[in-house]
């Protein structure tokens, strides 16, 4: 029996609740997974999990073991990034994540720069519009936009996105410039719903907020869809600025109400404090943290600072 195996079998099969959920994530046949399980408890003579139909929960000597082999897998994994110079020499892979605009426009340019620079190093970039647990699917560093819970994890300032409001001059010419939130009711809207609802538009100046009905002719799936919409003449969106600043400086679009917009959103990289930082990833944070917080940090004038009128 291979022991690190078993140890690694189980702890999956604890993280993921079930035999078949254990079995997909290790890539192994759900057969195997459960021999192995077997194997393991026969070995230490106990049961490592309580069996029912639909879940797998630890027992007490369970719960013991794989606390144990979760720290003797960490301490292995670590001893052999030491071996392998991963510590002093940036080299191997190296798994990031991120919103799909904001990773396609701001930090996949970036990557590639990195990658000419490091060639022993490879990175797999995985962009998905929801937060990954960077522990869970084995992920190095994440950038992430807004307020950071308090998950242990170490968070690396990179800038400020704004929130903006925009529409193209040939819609504007045809149908008018909202001068307030309320105007939006006699416009035609573009919705990317986890940022506005399609039926109702939320702003807010000072301490005031306002809530608009509005009519969305188009409701997009993702947020660059929305933004070609607008680009397109079919109506007023809301997007984010790192999306909308090269079109705003070219004229393409002309942001509308900022100064009803919330206040901008921090963007950081998070990753999970370690003993000793991998090479590959302190290369990484020293190459790409000042290239992101000058491409953040080049909005036009009008969206970085808005005026916030009382």
């Amino acid at each position: 029996m291979d022991r690190l195996e078993s140890m690694s079998v189980v702890l999956a099969v604890a993280e993921a609740g079930s035999l078949s959920a254990a079995a997909r994530r290790q890539k192994m046949p759900l057969a195997t997974v459960s021999r192995k399980v077997s194997e393991l408890e026969e070995h230490l003579r106990t049961k490592l999990f309580h069996r029912s139909s639909r879940v797998l929960v630890p027992t007490d000597a369970g719960r013991s073991y794989i606390a144990a082999a979760k720290r003797i897998l960490a301490d292995v994994a670590e001893a052999e990034r030491v071996a392998s110079g991963e510590y002093t020499t940036p080299r191997g892979d190296l798994s990031v994540t991120t919103l799909v605009a904001l990773g396609r426009l701001c930090l996949q340019p970036i990557l590639a720069e990195f990658l000419a620079a490091f060639p022993e190093v490879d990175v797999q970039l995985n962009l998905q519009d929801r937060t990954l647990n960077l522990l869970d699917e084995h992920i190095d560093v994440a950038l992430r936009v807004g307020e950071l819970a308090d998950s242990g994890l170490i968070a690396v300032r990179v800038g400020d996105i704004h929130r903006v409001a925009c529409a193209s001059p040939a819609y504007l010419e045809l149908r008018g410039i909202p001068q307030s939130p309320d105007d939006l009711s006699a416009h035609d809207c573009i919705s990317y719903p986890p940022l506005q609802s399609p039926n109702t538009w939320r702003f807010k100046r000072g301490q005031t907020e306002y809530a608009v009905p509005v009519r969305s002719r188009f409701i997009a799936s993702n947020l660059e869809s929305a933004f070609d919409a607008a680009r397109a003449g079919i109506g007023v969106t809301v997007a984010f600025s790192y999306l909308v600043a090269d079109p705003l400086r070219s004229g393409a679009l002309v942001a509308l109400l900022q100064e009803f917009q919330p206040p901008p959103q921090p963007v950081n990289f998070v990753y999970s404090p370690n003993r000793f930082m991998p090479a590959k990833l302190r290369a990484f944070l020293d190459f790409a943290v000042p290239r992101l917080r000058a491409r953040l940090a080049d909005m036009p004038r009008d969206v970085a600072s808005p005026r916030q009128r009382a």
